[in-house]
Order: structure tokens, then C-alpha cells, then sequence
């Protein structure tokens, strides 16, 4: 733990600096899970008020792209989200982002605009896809002339060619990446980048490349080359798909892979014509790297999924493909689920008509000269500074799956972010290793005697279910969207979900008189009054001991009566204000704090 400035070291723990913003930060579970640190219980207060409009702006401000991310973000804050140490099912935060997008109003006036004046730097920004509309989104409106270099005849970049548009509809990707061309950015749609050297000598203050990773994996097994019109590559099939190019398949498909293009691949088959879909997995469900929620959309428009087949070849009979033949896969796992054994069982024949590969994604720079000053590294990868995004040649800056190899787009925006930041600061002729800090603002909640300015009671309402378009519509169209979004009625039940876990106990040791009021009263025993010892005899002194290590324990100053110490778990509290409501002195405070995480715009 780290000590307040003018802590002296004693016996014990020292008391938790709660000045630091990342201690607050880092409770807030879903938040901090974030990538873009997107304030997820703030903007879901938000729509309880009904105030969707300042909920999009809100969400806005760190992710850029709410409607896109409501429908097809990966959710990294779910998993964190401490509703499901309460139940199973954490809030469904990524379905009310897109409750905030699909009600907001004309929000344009609200928006960044173009300046009168630009500041004279160019910057070329190489991929119309969501890193490089994020630098432009964060840029342009500083004064900067940002330009979009796009190969393809429409923007958006994997968003639009490999997200199928049941899941993303064209209208929201539109209207989003709009916002931001709005601001003056310049566009430049069938405009390849040939190579770098040719575009540094275009006079460009910096270069950003956001082209993701658009190559996707071979499957080089006996028989590939024979069957290859039937076998295709999943993002260049869903690519196809998208721009019209492909509008059939064979009755029975087969899909190697289990990712998220797998699940694009399988779902898109089926309205394409296919009636036998199968996805072909080496290992077992729990090795999957596909959404849980994907998973489950395929299976319901019945995809079946088979596990522990290993591909070993295509079979093709007078040049047309007829299957591929599967070895047989026996796993043996540790305790943590770990392989640490495997054997092949058997083969089994599966018959298809086509194949398509969703095994992985792969950067292809080829463009790039290696005498361009780039530094390449393993995989063939640019050296990328993992803080400033910026590459051995100080100019050339990097994000999204061209950064570090495919992620996600909620990843993509966090690297735009951090990539403007940088190419404001080298275009000012500034250290870019000098960045914006994170600011913390609390705020207290109370209006009056155990009233609260949040919803503080518990709502034992399980988790919303999507409601979806009914299987015998959705197929009809490769554009009818699946799911509808939520109701009223359930958008409503689902905000009080949410524990508010921005609304924090603070605690003002002066006025503790250790009356164990507020330990009395905690539903999940996440406090304690103790003499100071080492972290792990105090994690182990509270009726519940706090035994997740990467949430930090807090431990206050000494208590003026006995010089004992208040501990509490931050990992189990409810954040229901009990305490604070118990408190005959007012130590324990129920205060919001806004974690404030600068952007490039701060820096001005």
C-alpha cells in the first residue's frame, strides 16, 4: 500500500491514501475494467433520470462511440462489475449505453466543433476505422487538419467490413463516425497507402496508422489448395459479404475457429442460404475466445458447436470440396483448468460444402519500406512505445490492432486517445512521455437526515434478457437487426441494478468514537475496528476476510480513542450508505467521486 506524504513507518499498515485517484478508481470495478475508463455508474444514473441525452454525452466523452459500442463492445467492465458477487449476473452495462444512444435527441450542438482557425499541422491518419477517427475526433477540434486515408469506398474500417450489419446496423456506424468528419476532418475514401516513405515526403507533421489487422490466417493442410474456391479466409469472406460481392453458400458449412469473426461467420452463413452450420473447435468450450454472449446468439439461431476436433485436412473429390477430415482430441486438465496432456482418439469425416477460416487476424505492413526508420520487432510487428504509441521514427505514431495485434475497437478508442496526446505534444515540440493526470473530485450525497441524492436501497431484480427479432424474420435479411434493444419496462428495472459504486464511504477518523454502529449494521461484514498489524492479519480479522488481493484494503489513521484501526474491504461493499446512515457522529460519508480522466483537449 502506498503511504500518504508525511507517514512515518510504524507498526502495521500504514493508513490508505485515498487522495490518490486511483484508489477510488480502482473500486469502481466496471470503470476501471474499462479500457476508455468510461464512468459507467454516473452515465447509468443518467437513464434512470431519463436524461438520455447528457448519458450519451457522458458515455461520449471517453468512448467516442456509444451506439457502435452498445450493440458490439466486448465488454471488458461486465466480468468486473460487482453485482455478480451479490448473483451471477453482473448489470448489463453495454446494453443501456445503447438505451442512452437509440434515445438520446439531436445532440449536435453539443458536440466539438471545427475551430475558425486551424494551427498550420497536418496530420495523416492512415485506416478510416475507430483509432484513427479517435485521433481525429480528439484533434481536429484543437485546430488540427487531420486527414483520413481510407482504401475502401466507405469508412469505418473492421466495424464495417467484418461486424455483420444484423449486429451493427450501417445507420448508427454512419451517424457516429459523422459526428466526427463534422468537425472538418478530411476524409479521402479509395485512397490506399502505397508507402511510407512517399507519404513522410508529403510534409505531414505526424503520421498516424490505424489499419488494424487485416490479414487473416491460413489453414495450410493436405488438400487446401484443390478445394480453395470453397475455402475462404472469415474476414475476407465477411469483407465480400459486406460490399455485396458474395450472396450465397453451400447448404453445409463448416467454420474453423471460436472467436467472435467465427460467430460472424457462422450467423452470416445462415442468411446466406446455408442450413448446416458447424463450428469446429481444437479444445475444449472453456478454451473459447469468443464472447459468452456470442456464443449463446449462434446457438440460439441453431449453430452447432463441436468440441475437441482437430482439422487435419480437406477432402476433395473431382475438384470439389466434400469435407475435412477431424482428428479426435482427448484433453487432460489440472486443477485450474490448465492442459497438461493431450492425445488423438481418432478421426471422424465431416462432410460440407464450403469452409471458411476465422483462426486469428495478422498485421500486414508490407507498405511500410524497412529503410523507412521503423524498427521492426517480433512477428514482423513495429517497435511501439506501449504508453506513447509512438514508433522509432518519432513522426509515426500507432493504434488499434496496428499498435500490438487484434483487440477490440474499445481498445482501439483508448489507443486513439493516447495517441493524440502524443502527437499534440511532439507537434509542440514537447516530451511526448509527458502526459495529462487523472484527476478526483467527491462530492457529498446527502440531502438530509438518511436521504441520499442516489438510489441507495438494494433492487433484487435479476438481469435483464434481450428481446430479439423471432427466428423465422431475422434471416430474411442481412440487415434486420437481431436484437431490439431493451423496453421501457426493462430499461427501468435494470438502472437499480446498478450498487453505484462511484458513491464511496469516506471516513473522517477525528470523528469515529468507536461505537461499532456502522460494523452492527453492514450486510456483508466488510468492516472492522482493529489494532494495526501486517495486511494479511487484517485481511483475516474481518468476519468475511478479504481475500482478493487486487482490491486494496482500506485502513484509516489512528482512532483518537483507543489508536486502533478502522479497516474495510472495499472489494464486498454494497455501497448502500448503511454505515453512514448508522453513524451517530458522521465519520462514514456516502460521497460520488468523479474520477476525471484527461484527454488531449485538458493539455490546452
Amino acid at each position: 500500500m502506498n503511504a500518504p506524504d508525511g507517514w512515518k513507518q510504524q507498526n502495521g499498515v500504514p493508513p490508505t491514501d485515498t487522495a490518490n485517484p486511483d484508489y477510488f478508481h480502482k473500486v469502481v470495478d466496471c470503470q476501471w475494467a474499462c479500457p476508455t475508463h468510461t464512468p459507467v455508474p454516473a452515465y447509468i444514473r443518467l437513464i434512470a433520470q431519463g436524461r438520455f441525452s447528457d448519458a450519451y454525452i457522458l458515455n461520449r466523452e471517453s468512448n467516442v462511440f456509444p451506439g457502435i459500442l452498445g450493440r458490439v463492445c466486448d465488454r471488458p467492465c461486465e466480468p468486473a462489475c460487482r453485482r455478480d458477487r451479490v448473483e451471477d449476473e453482473p448489470v448489463a452495462i453495454c446494453r443501456l449505453k445503447r438505451v442512452a444512444a437509440d434515445h438520446k435527441d439531436d445532440i449536435t450542438n453539443r458536440l466539438p466543433k471545427k475551430p475558425a482557425q486551424t494551427n498550420g499541422k497536418r496530420i495523416a491518419l492512415i485506416g478510416a476505422g475507430p483509432a484513427s477517427f479517435t485521433v481525429a475526433n480528439d484533434l481536429a477540434p484543437l485546430g488540427y487538419e487531420c486527414t483520413i486515408l481510407e482504401r475502401f469506398d466507405v469508412p469505418g474500417g473492421l466495424m464495417r467490413t467484418n461486424i455483420p450489419a444484423f449486429r451493427l446496423p450501417e445507420k448508427v456506424l454512419d451517424e457516429e463516425l459523422g459526428y466526427i468528419l463534422d468537425m472538418g476532418v478530411d476524409l479521402r475514401l479509395n485512397s490506399p497507402v502505397g508507402s511510407m516513405k512517399s507519404l513522410l515526403d508529403e510534409g505531414y507533421d505526424a503520421v498516424f496508422v490505424g489499419t488494424g489487422a487485416p490479414k487473416g490466417k491460413e489453414l495450410d493442410l493436405p488438400g487446401r489448395s484443390e478445394g480453395g474456391a470453397s475455402i475462404h479466409i472469415g474476414i475476407d469472406w465477411l469483407e465480400s459479404v459486406a460490399f455485396d460481392h458474395v450472396k450465397s453458400i453451400g447448404e453445409k458449412v463448416l467454420i474453423i475457429g471460436v472467436g467472435n469473426t467465427a460467430m460472424d461467420c457462422c450467423r452470416t452463413s445462415l442468411r446466406l442460404g446455408a442450413k448446416n452450420v458447424k463450428v469446429m473447435a481444437r479444445k475444449p468450450r472453456s478454451f473459447f475466445k469468443a464472447s459468452p454472449w456470442e456464443l449463446e446468439d449462434a446457438e440460439a439461431e441453431n449453430v452447432e458447436i463441436i468440441v475437441n476436433h482437430s482439422p487435419k485436412s480437406f477432402v476433395v473429390k473431382n475438384g470439389k470440396l466434400t469435407g475435412m477430415v477431424f482428428e479426435l482430441m482427448e484433453y487432460e486438465l489440472d486443477d485450474k483448468g490448465t492442459i497438461v496432456g493431450q492425445k488423438v482418439t481418432g478421426e471422424e469425416m465431416i462432410p460440407c460444402d464450403d469452409v471458411i477460416l476465422a483462426i486469428g487476424q495478422e498485421n500486414a505492413f508490407d507498405w511500410i519500406e524497412r529503410d523507412a526508420g521503423l524498427e521492426f520487432g517480433k512477428w514482423d510487428m513495429p517497435v511501439v512505445d506501449e504508453v506513447t504509441f509512438q514508433s522509432t521514427e518519432p513522426r509515426v505514431f500507432f493504434g488499434g490492432d496496428a499498435a500490438f495485434g487484434p483487440k477490440n475497437i474499445i481498445w482501439a478508442v483508448e489507443h486513439g486517445h493516447q495517441a493524440a496526446i502524443s502527437i499534440h505534444q511532439f507537434c509542440e515540440g514537447n516530451p511526448v512521455t509527458v502526459r495529462p493526470i487523472d484527476e478526483l473530485k467527491l462530492s457529498s450525497t446527502k440531502m438530509g437526515m438518511f436521504e441520499w441524492r442516489y438510489s441507495n436501497s438494494f433492487d433484487g431484480a435479476h438481469r435483464r434478457v434481450m428481446p430479439h427479432v423471432e427466428l423465422a424474420k431475422r434471416f430474411k435479411d442481412l440487415d434486420v437487426e437481431v436484437e431490439l434493444g431493451f423496453t421501457p419496462e426493462q430499461t427501468a428495472t435494470e438502472v437499480q441494478r446498478c450498487l453505484n459504486c462511484d458513491v464511496q464511504t469516506v471516513f473522517d477518523t477525528p470523528l469515529c468514537t468507536e461505537c461499532d454502529a456502522c460494523i452492527d449494521i453492514c450486510p456483508v461484514d466488510c468492516l472492522s475496528i482493529t489494532p494495526n498489524a501486517d495486511e494479511n492479519t487484517l485481511r483475516h480479522v474481518l468476519e468475511n476476510p478479504a481475500l482478493n488481493d487486487d482490491q486494496t484494503l482500506f485502513v484509516s489513521e489512528a482512532l483518537p480513542f483507543t489508536g486502533r484501526v478502522m479497516i474495510k474491504d472495499e472489494n464486498i461493499c454494497l455501497h448502500c450508505g448503511l454505515c453512514a446512515e448508522r453513524c451517530p457522529t458522521a465519520a462514514w460519508d456516502m460521497q460520488e467521486a468523479q474520477i476525471i480522466i484527461n484527454h488531449v483537449e485538458d493539455m490546452i
